[in-house]
């Protein structure tokens, strides 16, 4: 577990393969995970643990590592406008797998359209290039021939829906749990949030989570960050969720509370807001912003970022106020004036005390939490809410990270930052509310010498309230801490302590069967374990009905244990595993899904990527040699699906290869210099590789030799968009800014041929050749689709706005070579479909309970089975349909 999460940030409008490296944001890398890692001025790319480096201005930040610079393209972005007044709608239904619908049909004629689809791109990767290897290359200074050709215009005809099961591949997490929230009325009634993942509720019976936000359209992409979830102390039905992505400029949108009175099933209130909501902004771990007074649960309080201050509902959350007579709107921020990092965090967490008030008319004692590090972050009000006091005493210096209260106590952990990435310095403490008497608690004092790390994650057992846990944030080396305490925080017991340099001592063993490439083929490097505990640790939790389980959620996947009372023992271990199965939260770079060998190649954001041989089976292991902290592209060869190339982000040896399907790898022995990341292309012989890297190099290359040698491909563009011909093993096709490209001598060199193509494009890989069809090519734009079938020379536009394009097996009644797969919108429908036909007519094949917020980046249809369909969602993993 050597990565952090995703933490994906999405951004309105259209992009290429190089962009630009403003704005900065928390993790160093490209916009689009071409693996350019840079960073703005002002900030620096510093290194967190082997294989995780962030773009940070911190006092807090540890030691900085060398960055480089990529190419440039425009991401155009707006400002929303925002209103004070508060609106609610009715709901939307989530979890179902089948729907058949009754046909109906819609004719759409296109001519030059002008309507323009906006899409979201998952923008940053994870690492920083640094040293590339070798290169041997010869440069070919080719002139490139330019043929001026417009693009013709078609008719696209919807034909209504075809009915469809929808799943995910199975992989098991990949993304940051920011949140694990027990309902303390019902046991194993269970809910987690994510940042760009939506949000999940435990099936006790099936032992898997499920996902309650599949429903969410592309339009409505940010309410898949979940800032903060609540279940109902009183209703055991009713859970409260905050929703939205981005509070900076990559999201036009205002958060939203959604309710739900039957777990989730349904969100029957969905509240706007007056003011955005930062599910993936610094401090999402922070919390919970949302709490439901247990006295009266129609009282709901809402902490607001941005400055917006704290929100009461006294109607269930149908509507929101502003508490104004709260002092303090928790002014705290990462970086000023960064785009990412310059938010202020607001009010991060309230807790009713609900020994005071009576049942009906609310709690009387309320305390909040704000980010606040140089003045007062706790308040008291003892009179429900309508007046408001520092509580007396209290520690003044570091951010209130978790609370909770206990028999009376409560139980505070501080950080130096809000995290999840950073986080040095900190301590725990604990208040008596009855004597009003602070008492600092640490396992580890942020006096001590040599301290490194501050405190996130709190339990607390509800069976036995003086035993408590908090986790490191964050403890990056040798591997995350966690702490427990018998006796109310007095004495300690630490999850590994120190034998002997490197050796270790833990009070765990570790059940991989659950996520076995959960240690992203490393090994054990001493004192580094292979798999191990943990970071961004700022939620954990202990059951309230069984003090032998508990969970904590890291920037990878979500981990606990279901004989925890071991760790009392001395002379026993206890068993950690991962419980993340049935979540899926993978940002999906790119998708390509062979006739033979595996079922499926992904290349992921921080999880590298995998050969999927089974759809339902967790991977055993993440391609390796290399192994890429983020997966940006996979090909095969059309007629020889062995041979196997992907590019992605690494400190070094940013492309790999495979001759065996992807059961072994190797890396390139030389790269072009400053490659790093990009797109491939391999041949339908699967003997030339193109890649058009990311990074700091500039134009494509190829190599016969499988990475031995390159050279470059004429003048190409830098940052081209690159596809093989599936038959022809000579011919490659390219597109940038708006023209057309093709080579038919092995991409040696290229000849522009369309000129008048948009000049932006929606998806990870716009350009797509036909398998089992010479001279087939099809690009998505965004704004249109456009077909090829004399090998780019003219192209048709098909009147359908296709946001990202993919092939599979042909209809046996198919009048076209291959099934055709878009994520895109046919009249004013947004969804996913399927052309039988070559694009002149389709069928809508999900529905809106499977929605899956973004699916621009990658889709690819299955070469076997007719009708399989798969997708690349940004956050929710891949997810596949079934033709019923």
């Amino acid at each position: 577990m050597r990565v952090s999460t995703l933490a994906a940030i999405v951004l309105s409008g259209s992009f290429s393969v190089a962009q630009t490296c403003s704005p900065e944001y928390g993790q160093c890398g490209g916009l689009i995970w071409t693996g350019a890692t840079c960073c703005v001025a002002g900030t620096v790319c510093q290194y967190q643990n082997a294989y995780y480096y962030q773009c940070l201005v911190s006092t807090a930040a540890t030691t900085s590592s060398t960055i480089t610079t990529s190419t440039t393209t425009t991401t155009t972005t707006t400002k929303p406008t925002t209103t004070s007044t508060t609106t609610t709608t009715t709901s939307k239904p989530t979890t179902t797998t089948t729907t058949t619908t009754k046909p109906t049909t819609t004719t759409i004629t296109t001519t030059s359209p002008t309507t323009t689809t906006t899409t979201k791109s998952t923008t940053p990767t994870t690492t920083t290039t640094t040293s590339p290897t070798t290169t041997t290359t010869t440069t070919k200074s080719t002139t490139t021939t330019t043929t001026t050709t417009t693009a013709a215009t078609a008719t696209a005809t919807s034909t209504g829906t075809a009915p469809y099961t929808w799943s995910n591949v199975e992989i098991g997490g990949g993304g940051f749990v920011s949140g694990i929230s027990f309902s303390p009325i019902q046991q194993n009634l269970i809910y987690s949030r994510t940042d760009i993942g939506g949000c999940y509720r435990w099936d006790s019976t099936t032992g898997l989570w499920v996902q309650l936000l599949n429903w969410v359209s592309a339009a409505n992409w940010s309410d898949i960050g979940v800032d903060s979830l609540a279940p109902d102390p009183v209703n055991v039905n009713r859970v409260y969720i905050l929703v939205g992505t981005y509070t900076n400029s990559w999201s036009t949108t205002n958060g939203k509370v959604f309710r739900s009175d039957d777990q989730g099933a349904t969100w029957d209130v969905q509240t706007s807001l007056s003011f955005k909501v930062g599910g993936n902004m610094p401090g999402r771990g922070m919390g919970e912003r949302l709490a439901i007074d247990p006295n009266n649960n129609n009282i709901v309080y809402l902490g607001a970022r941005s400055g917006n201050g704290l929100w009461k509902s006294t109607n269930a959350g149908v509507s929101f106020s502003q508490v104004t007579q709260f002092p303090v709107v928790g002014s705290y921020l990462e970086v000023a004036g960064s785009a990412y990092q310059g938010d202020k965090v607001g009010i991060v967490w309230t807790i009713f005390d609900s020994t005071t008030g009576s049942s009906g008319t609310g709690s009387s004692t309320i305390y909040v939490g704000a980010a606040e590090n140089t003045t007062s972050s706790i308040y008291i009000s003892k009179d429900s809410g309508t007046t408001w006091a520092a509580l007396a005493g209290q520690p003044i210096g570091f951010l209130p990270i978790r609370a909770k209260l206990n028999n009376k106590i409560l139980y505070v952990t501080y950080s130096n930052d809000c995290g999840p990435y950073v986080g040095t310095l900190g301590d725990v403490w604990k208040y008596n509310t009855t004597s009003a008497v602070w008492t600092l608690i640490s396992p580890v004092a942020s006096t001590t010498s040599g301290a490194y790390f501050g405190y996130g994650g709190l339990g607390i057992d509800a069976q036995n309230p003086d035993t408590i846990m908090v986790a490191a944030v964050n403890s990056w080396w040798p591997d995350g801490q966690i702490y427990r305490s018998l006796n109310g925080g007095s004495t300690w017991s630490a999850l590994w302590e120190w034998t002997s340099y490197p050796s270790m001592s833990y009070r765990s063993t570790w059940d991989t069967s659950v996520l076995p490439w959960a240690n992203l083929g490393a090994a054990a490097a001493p004192p580094v374990p292979a798999y191990g505990v943990g970071w961004m640790m700022q939620s954990l939790e202990i059951d309230p009905f069984n003090s032998n389980k508990f969970l904590y959620g890291t920037g990878l996947s979500m981990y606990g244990s279901t004989n925890l009372l071991n760790w009392d023992n001395p002379n026993t271990t206890f068993t950690l595993k991962s419980f993340v199965i049935g979540q899926e939260e993978t940002a999906v770079i790119d998708l390509a899904a062979p006739p033979s060998g595996v079922l499926l190649y992904s290349a992921l954001g921080d999880v590298c990527g995998f050969a999927h041989t089974s759809l339902t089976t967790v991977p055993s292991t993440v391609m390796t040699q290399p192994v890429f902290t983020s997966g940006s592209s996979v090909d095969y060869g059309g007629s020889a699906p062995a041979y196997v190339a992907r590019a992605g982000s690494a400190t070094t040896n940013h492309i790999g290869f495979s001759t065996s399907s992807g059961s072994s790898w190797f890396q390139a022995s030389s790269e072009p210099s400053g490659a790093a990341s990009g797109q491939v292309a391999v041949s339908a012989n699967g003997l030339t590789t193109l890649w058009a890297p990311g990074g700091t190099a500039t134009g494509v290359y190829y190599t016969t030799t499988f990475g031995s040698s390159w050279t470059q491909s004429g003048t190409l563009p830098t940052g081209s968009y690159i596809a093989s011909d599936r038959v022809n093993a000579t011919v490659f096709y390219a597109f940038s800014s708006g023209t057309a490209y093709y080579s038919t001598n092995s991409g040696q060199t290229f000849t522009a041929s369309v000129t008048n193509l948009p000049t932006t494009t929606s998806s990870n890989r716009p350009l797509k050749a036909v398998p089992g069809a010479a001279g087939h090519v099809w690009l998505s734009t965004g704004t249109n689709l456009y077909k090829s079938t004399d090998g780019a020379n003219t192209f048709t536009a098909l009147g359908v706005q296709a946001v990202a394009v993919g092939f599979g097996v042909k209809a046996s009644s198919g009048t076209y070579p291959a099934a055709v797969y878009i994520s895109g919108t046919i009249g004013t429908q947004a969804g996913l479909y399927r052309s039988d036909d070559g694009g002149n007519t389709w069928v809508r094949i999900n529905d809106d309970t499977h929605q899956y917020g973004s699916t621009n980046f990658a889709i690819d249809g299955d070469k076997n089975v007719y009708g399989r369909v798969f997708v690349g969602t940004n956050g929710l993993g891949v997810v596949y349909g079934t033709a019923d």
